[in-house]
């Protein structure tokens, strides 16, 4: 479907050649209007729309830098310009366009603001079950039997502890607060341009049910590495392994429980029937 989109758009622009006496403003209209359909239709999982607005002004910035760049160009679309906005034969047209922009963008927001959660295509697990072990730098991770290997700090060393704490703060106000927000409610600043939003980590259902093994894996393999049973899941969290040191996942992970003040999940003990870290 990404491929029909794209290909769409060249068409389009293609299509442009073959239209008689085509001027530089109906190319620069060309190539906005294919960008714009290559980035909300054409890529999957679907961008934010914040990301999409910020490509698209860098685009608009571009082109109307590149139609300044040379002055026949930039004196043909400025005298169009000063020629709609003062004759006589565009004065329907103009108020048709002051009225009909601001009605637009006032629709957009009133849509944006009451538009209801939406149900997925089909069912997913919201909390998939882990794989047994993953890899992450080379190394095997026993998502099963290995616990934090900081956690044990916080008796031992306090001192010590808190230094990862600290480094996990750091890594997560440098990385994951623009989606997991200030307060770790799942509302930053891109949540709302994915489907379901992050996680509330607040919220005693998400991190407090989990073991660290299980924050773990989902920071080190992010959006990517969600096994299919959790799919639709409209998310752009990269694969942290790809940017982060296995110490500043650990850390991230201490982080996120000592803030919201919950406790990770105890592994149990399969071999005695009880819980133990």
């Amino acid at each position: 479907m990404n491929i029909l989109i794209l290909l769409a758009a060249c068409a389009g622009l293609l299509a442009l050649r073959f239209v008689p006496k085509m001027n530089i403003l109906g190319w620069l209209v060309g190539w906005w209007a294919a960008t714009f359909v290559f980035l909300r239709w054409g890529i999957n999982p679907p961008l934010p729309t914040s990301i999409q607005g910020m490509f698209l002004a860098i685009l608009t910035l571009s082109l109307l830098a590149y139609i300044s760049a040379n002055s026949a160009h930039f004196r043909f679309a400025l005298d169009r310009a000063v020629a709609f906005a003062t004759e006589k034969k565009y004065t329907v047209a103009l108020l048709v366009t002051l009225i009909l922009l601001p009605c637009l963008v006032a629709l957009r927001v009133y849509f944006d603001v009451t538009e209801g959660p939406a149900p997925p295509l089909s069912s997913r697990t919201i909390h998939p079950p882990p794989p047994v072990s993953i890899e992450v730098a080379g190394r095997t991770i026993d998502l099963v039997n290995d616990d934090n290997p900081y956690r044990a700090l916080e008796t031992e060393d306090p001192a010590a502890f808190a230094e990862h704490v600290a480094n996990g703060r750091r890594v997560y106000y440098e990385n994951c607060v623009y989606c997991h927000g200030d307060d770790m409610a799942g509302d930053g600043l891109f949540a709302h341009g994915y489907d379901p939003i992050p996680a509330n980590f607040q919220d005693a259902t998400t991190i407090a049910m989990l073991q660290e093994g299980y924050i773990f894996w989902r920071i080190a393999k992010g959006g990517p590495g969600l096994p299919s049973e959790s799919t639709p899941w409209l998310s752009a969290m990269p694969a942290w392994e790809n940017f982060l040191t296995e110490e500043e996942m650990w850390d991230v992970t201490l982080f996120l429980y000592d803030f919201t003040g919950h406790r990770p999940r105890a592994r149990e003990d399969h071999g005695g029937g009880g819980d133990g870290h």
